[in-house]
C-alpha cells in the first residue's frame, strides 16, 4: 500500500491548464530576502519568468521568506506543467544570487511550493483580494498599495474602478491558505 504524500512536499497537480494560486516559502522559513534590494530582485525575477514562460500574473505579493501569486497558465498549453520548470528556475537563480550576496555558497534557500487550481469564480476573486491584501494582513503597511512588492498598486492603476471595488469587497477571512509565515517587518 503506498504511503500518503508527506504534507510538506505536496504532490503537484498540474495536469490541467487554468488559474492557479501558488505559495512558495524559503527553507525553514528563513528571512533570506530581507531588505528592499533583495525583495526587488525576487519580485523582478517572478515578473520576468512568469512572462517568459507565458503565465499571466493577476496578483502577487513577495516577502522576506515566502511569496504568493495568482496566475493563468499559458493559453497555448493544455496543462500547467510549466509551473514546475518556471519556479525551479526562479528558485535556482534567486538562490544563487542571495547566497552570493550573503557569502553562503550551497545554502538551501527555497523549500517547496503549493498550488491550487482555482475552478470557482468566487474562490478565484477572493484569492485575488487575499494576495493583494497580504501585506496588510501581516501588518507591514496600513493600505496594500503602499507595499512596493505586491500587485495592489499596479492593480489599482490598471483595473477599472468597478473591478477594484468588486475584488476588494471579497472577504478573505474564510480563504483557506497555509499562511503562517511571518515576514520580516523591515523592508
Amino acid at each position: 500500500m503506498p504511503s500518503p504524500p508527506w504534507p510538506h512536499a505536496p504532490t503537484h497537480q498540474l495536469a490541467e491548464g487554468g488559474t492557479y494560486f501558488v505559495t512558495a516559502s524559503t527553507y525553514k522559513i528563513e528571512h533570506h530576502f530581507r531588505g528592499a534590494d533583495w525583495l526587488a530582485v525576487l519580485q523582478r525575477g517572478l515578473l520576468k519568468l512568469t512572462a517568459q514562460f507565458g503565465w499571466h500574473l493577476e496578483a502577487w505579493a513577495v516577502f522576506s521568506n515566502y511569496y504568493h501569486f495568482v496566475a493563468h497558465s499559458p493559453r497555448s498549453a493544455t496543462d500547467a506543467t510549466s509551473l514546475m520548470e518556471m519556479l525551479t528556475k526562479l528558485h535556482s537563480k534567486t538562490s544563487i544570487w542571495v547566497n552570493r550576496l550573503d557569502r553562503t555558497p550551497d545554502r538551501k534557500v527555497w523549500f517547496n511550493f503549493r498550488e491550487t487550481r482555482l475552478s470557482y469564480q468566487r474562490s478565484y476573486l477572493a484569492r485575488l483580494n487575499y494576495v493583494h491584501q497580504n501585506p496588510v494582513k501581516h501588518g507591514l503597511v496600513p493600505v496594500a498599495n503602499q507595499y512596493p512588492w505586491c500587485s495592489a498598486a499596479w492593480f489599482e492603476r490598471t483595473a477599472s474602478p468597478a473591478q477594484v471595488k468588486c475584488i476588494y469587497r471579497f472577504k478573505t477571512e474564510q480563504v483557506r491558505v497555509d499562511d503562517d509565515f511571518t515576514p520580516e517587518g523591515e523592508w
